[in-house]
């Protein structure tokens, strides 16, 4: 009896991740002081979740998507976020929560969306024999005629070419030709941006959600994991500017400065009868 208990006791958080024992640290098999100095952060990332060690072309390529997407300024509703309750007396670890909670469908959740649709695309293109331009053309009909009007990863209502996906799509082309990826999720990315731009009659690039959900895709990785590695990407700003805002000081410092009030639309005063 004492046995089948003492069985059930360590079967209830039963993990492939992580050994541990007095003075015996290990992930996948891996002892952490071989892992140190040895393994970035990218690749240990990696082997978390894939259970084995990236090729350094892997763990390049991956680091440089996660590091492309860090930060975008205080007009980021999780940047604003986590600079507010930095100003209601909270620790980091509070702020960045706060920020943290918001990464959701529509702030955080396009390379998700992103990855599905590359995914998607890329099934297709396989189960009808057919190329990439064909393959995104038959998507988009389909996206279009379902009441679509935003393909996520695609466009941004602040930069009209977004600086960080020329640069991120180059190096995904670099490792294509290293063998490091096969590049076909890249090729219909591509398509998709030359395609929307068609139908829609004017230029819509591709933003760093797609380019990083290309990134994603062509290292295998399933769709939901690209909302996570958004979290991590984007809790590099949100650490940063919450620090930065304890250090300016200020207190309840709201979105707007205090001597601008909203704009209150409901009725006008009234009286108590």
């Amino acid at each position: 009896m004492t046995d089948d208990v003492d069985k059930k006791v360590r079967d209830w958080w039963s993990t492939d991740i992580t050994e541990m024992a007095p003075g015996m640290l290990r992930y996948h098999g891996y002892a952490i002081e071989d892992l140190i100095g040895n393994v970035g952060f990218p690749g240990m990332v990696w082997l978390l979740l894939k259970g084995e060690l990236p090729t350094p072309g892997q763990e390049k390529l991956f680091g440089y998507a996660i590091s492309a997407g860090v930060d975008h300024g205080p007009q980021a509703p999780s940047i604003a976020i986590a600079r507010m309750a930095a100003t209601c007396g909270v620790g980091l670890n509070n702020a960045m929560a706060s920020a943290m909670n918001v990464l959701g469908d529509v702030h955080g959740g396009a390379g998700e969306q992103a990855v599905e649709i590359y995914q998607t695309i890329l099934a297709s293109q396989d189960a009808d024999g057919t190329d990439a331009e064909t393959a995104v053309s038959k998507f988009l009909d389909q996206f279009f005629a379902d009441g679509g009007k935003y393909i996520p990863g695609f466009g941004h209502r602040f930069h009209k070419v977004d600086p960080r996906t020329g640069r991120l799509m180059a190096l995904i082309e670099e490792a294509e030709k290293d063998g490091v990826v096969p590049g076909r999720v890249r090729t219909i990315a591509q398509a998709m941006e030359r395609q929307i731009s068609a139908r829609k009659n004017r230029e819509i690039n591709m933003n760093i959600d797609g380019a990083t959900a290309v990134v994603y895709a062509e290292l295998d990785f399933p769709a939901p994991l690209a909302r996570g590695f958004f979290c991590l990407s984007r809790s590099v700003g949100i650490l940063a500017h919450a620090w930065e805002q304890t250090q300016q000081g200020g207190r309840n410092k709201g979105p707007i400065p205090r001597d601008m009030i909203w704009t209150y639309t409901g009725k006008p005063h009234r009286t108590l009868d």
